[in-house]
């Protein structure tokens, strides 16, 4: 069993909430010159061949029971549409609003916990999660009003992680979390392949193929590589820290994603966006909080 060490545990979050926008805003980058599908592709595929090696150096066991397959194929299938609808979003709309609107994941989460898995959520948590919408909705507006129905998407990426995050509960269980990662690496290069094969030569600008130039392909390594090491940071931080200790580090990736799209693209939420950031913000560290009393109440 592995130790408790919390400032570890903190410091490979914090990483993630580096790396994870990091790779958000390198696909705002290529969104305009690289295809939906052949960035995804790219994507999966470095997942697949960053993790193999490590499997097979840690000799962690590859092996998933049969009944299980078709739960990955799901899982895979959403992490697809959630990444594919992130960057499709980007297009659109700032790196710190679509991260923000994205954020509204744990109340869809705790929505989803208490109409489908019967789960107990009070009055309290209920109160926040309206909240808490009020504030994307905030987020949303000034963007819908810009640019129409892309600044949706956002809402899109957070209703389907929800489900994929339900989906890697029943997973998990079974499945150590390198190999899940590695497994789905190797069903959505299977599947996004087969679709560029099947689709050779299409008019739909999201299925074409381009040959990127030198610049863009180190550009993809990297949007693959920082996607891929970003989700190895979270799945070790819960190694190392218990969840209610990371849950309100998540948050920095709100003002990273800011600081990185001003850096790279000078954009900056307006008025209305920031205060709606601001309460969505404050809406979920107060869900976690209270989960932190309870618990501690309880125990």
């Amino acid at each position: 069993m592995t130790q408790d060490r919390p400032l570890l545990g903190i410091a490979f979050m914090v990483a993630f909430c580096i790396l994870a926008p990091m790779g958000d805003a390198i696909a705002k980058l290529l969104g305009d010159t690289i295809p939906l599908i052949q960035l995804l592709f790219v994507r999966f595929i470095a997942q697949m061949v960053l993790l193999w090696p490590i499997i097979w150096i840690s000799g962690i066991p590859v092996k998933m029971p049969r009944r299980l397959f078709w739960l990955m194929v799901l899982r895979t299938l959403l992490h697809m549409i959630g990444i594919g609808a992130m960057f499709t979003s980007l297009r659109f709309l700032p790196l710190a609003d679509a991260v923000a609107i994205a954020f509204v994941m744990p109340f869809i989460m705790l929505l989803l916990g208490k109409y489908f898995l019967d789960e107990e959520v009070g009055k309290h948590r209920l109160g926040a999660c309206v909240i808490g919408f009020i504030g994307t909705l905030l987020v949303v507006q000034p963007s819908f009003a810009e640019v129409g129905a892309p600044a949706l998407l956002p809402l899109v990426v957070a209703v389907v992680f929800a489900l994929f995050m339900l989906v890697t509960r029943s997973v998990a269980k079974e499945v150590d979390a390198m190999n899940l990662q590695a497994q789905s690496g190797i069903i959505a290069t299977v599947i996004l392949g087969l679709m560029l094969l099947a689709t050779s030569g299409t008019e739909i600008e999201a299925l074409q193929i381009v040959a990127p130039t030198q610049a863009e392909w180190l550009w993809l390594i990297a949007i693959g590589t920082f996607g891929t090491v970003a989700h190895l940071f979270m799945t070790w931080s819960l190694r190392f820290a218990p969840s209610a200790t990371l849950a309100p580090m998540q948050y920095l990736e709100i003002p990273i994603a800011t600081i990185i799209g001003f850096i790279m693209f000078r954009d900056l939420p307006n008025g209305l966006a920031a205060l709606g950031i601001a309460i969505t913000i404050g809406a979920g560290l107060y869900i976690i909080f209270r989960e932190q009393r309870l618990s501690r109440q309880t125990a």
